[in-house]
């Protein structure tokens, strides 16, 4: 048994550090080997466009976005404006109809989705109506840079390029410990994204801000996410999904722990499906560095849930073989209580909050797992107010 043990614990421990630390650090010294790979960009590259925002009850935010968006530098004659309301039953659908009202030279019109099925099918409804050549999606919550279609238009340099994704700067990251964590975990994800995209493919998008031709739209199953689904998709059909960070949508991050707890278990809905969502990518031979970033940034982190459990269960098991297993074992205690330590003092320690917001992050892996294994999964949610 204590070569199971060991097992478990070395693979599990792998696992941890690998996500964390071994692919970020791998990535940096890769992107190095191919500095000479940059993102290109042709200006001249001005295609219609449709750009969609997704709202559900966002009557606090919808106006501003409505402003903000037609405000966007692009040519005016090749740009519309398509409002997907998923079942709305506040005020949305009526500013929105108001707004149109007062703006009649502007192209923006209303699609309002009768049931409510979530983000990913009022998306799947009013794509059908779209007849631009290209399709930008957006957040209600979120603030288009003026250039950001233009941005994300010029990335669009071949035609093997599917999907752009756009930055999400948080513009909040002082207003709380909370979202500062949040700002720092960001920033650090979104180099990793960067050097993904200029070497080949992304992982994954963020629904603040993305774009890719309406052809290639694909109709997922509404638990899905655009986020997580599309970039794949495209990368197992041979295409690339890339990072264009000069394309830039201002968001606010969680506030409270309770908003961002929130919207990490949303994000791990489908987490099970997400650590190998086809068994193709792992064909390194076809699909090369997809398959390399995939597994570091995608797999491993969507393993930590069970691999936290598993390298502390292993790891007290063990204590008995040597020094080394009460001093792993140790170390893992301090970090947990650590974690405590900041829930029982509030401290605004920065590394203690750190380790805290990772604590939580793993929380939430396991809450997704478990309204997944008890059929509570669902494609839509409530808003997070302090991101409002």
């Amino acid at each position: 048994m204590d070569l199971l043990y060991k097992i478990l614990f070395y693979i599990s421990g792998f696992i941890i550090v690998w996500a964390m630390v071994g692919y970020p650090v791998s990535l940096k010294f890769i992107g190095k080997l191919f500095k000479n790979r940059t993102l290109k960009k042709d200006y001249s590259h001005q295609p219609t466009v449709t750009v969609m925002v997704v709202a559900h009850n966002e009557e606090k935010v919808i106006l501003e976005k409505l402003n903000n968006i037609i405000e966007l530098n692009y040519p005016k004659e090749k740009i519309e404006f398509l409002i997907a309301s998923d079942n709305s039953t506040d005020n949305t659908n009526e500013i929105t109809k108001q707004f149109i009202k007062e703006h009649q030279n502007i192209n923006i019109r209303l699609y309002e989705v009768k049931a409510r099925k979530g983000k990913t099918n009022a998306q799947n409804e009013a794509q059908k109506t779209v007849t631009t050549e290209y399709l930008v999606m957006t957040d209600a919550n979120s603030i288009m840079d003026r250039d950001s279609v233009k941005e994300l238009m010029a990335a669009f340099t071949s035609e093997d390029i599917a999907y752009v994704s756009g930055r999400l700067s948080i513009v909040n990251q002082e207003s709380s410990d909370v979202s500062n964590a949040e700002s720092s975990y960001w920033d650090s994800d979104l180099a990793t994204r960067e050097i993904e995209g200029r070497i080949q493919t992304i992982t994954a998008g963020n629904g603040a801000l993305y774009a890719c031709r309406t052809k290639d739209y694909y109709d997922f199953d509404p638990i899905q996410c655009h986020d997580s689904a599309m970039p794949p998709l495209y990368a197992l059909q041979g295409k690339r999904a890339i990072a264009n960070h000069d394309a830039i949508a201002y968001e606010k991050a969680g506030e409270v722990i309770e908003d961002e707890f929130g919207r990490k278990v949303r994000m791990n809905r489908i987490i099970l499906k997400h650590i190998l969502p086809d068994v193709r990518i792992l064909n390194v031979f076809k699909y090369k560095w997809f398959s390399y970033f995939y597994f570091g940034h995608r797999t491993c982190r969507y393993l930590l849930w069970i691999s936290h459990l598993l390298v502390f269960i292993s790891n007290g098991l063990l204590l008995p073989e040597s020094l080394f297993y009460k001093i792993t074992f140790l170390g893992q205690v301090l970090f947990y209580l650590l974690a405590l330590a900041r829930v029982i003092t509030k401290s605004n320690n920065k590394y203690l909050t750190l380790v805290y917001y990772y604590c939580v992050t793993i929380l939430a892996q396991w809450a997704g797992v478990y309204n997944i294994l008890t059929g509570k999964a669902k494609p839509f949610w409530e808003k997070a107010e302090s991101t409002r």
